[in-house]
């Protein structure tokens, strides 16, 4: 075999990696996650989980979620230089983050179990 074909080889190889592996990871993104149900059911239930991109609790509050944090009846609370508070937050009292508030207009403070999301708003817990 002379070099040349030897190169179209290792050229053809890596791009079948290459194409496999994107295949791959599209594949696995679009699959539902394991709390998509749960965190849509939270919205339906009329949770609210009010927060700022900057919070640190706000974000250990999304992780538990994973990548099911998207579906998450979220609402950010902070301007965009993070030097202010939003009107809807402001209209909504918010005054600690995170904060969730339930659709009996009850509120909890700080960072919450899914357990204890799960029993505020009888969502079930997979």
């Amino acid at each position: 075999m002379d070099s040349k074909t030897k190169n179209w080889i290792i050229i053809i190889v890596v791009a079948v990696i290459i194409i496999a592996g994107i295949f791959f990871w599209i594949n696995q993104e679009s699959k539902p996650s394991r709390f998509d149900d749960f965190a849509k059911c939270l919205k339906d239930k009329g949770a609210i989980f009010y927060g700022t991109f900057w919070c640190s609790h706000c974000q250990n509050q999304k992780a538990l979620f994973g990548k099911s944090a998207k579906y998450l009846p979220y609402t950010e609370c902070s301007t965009a230089d993070s030097n202010g508070q939003l009107q809807v937050c402001k209209d909504a009292n918010i005054t600690s983050y995170p904060t969730w508030q339930f659709a009996d207009a009850s509120r909890t403070e700080g960072e919450i179990s899914l357990e204890a999301l799960a029993e505020k708003t009888t969502c079930v817990l997979p």
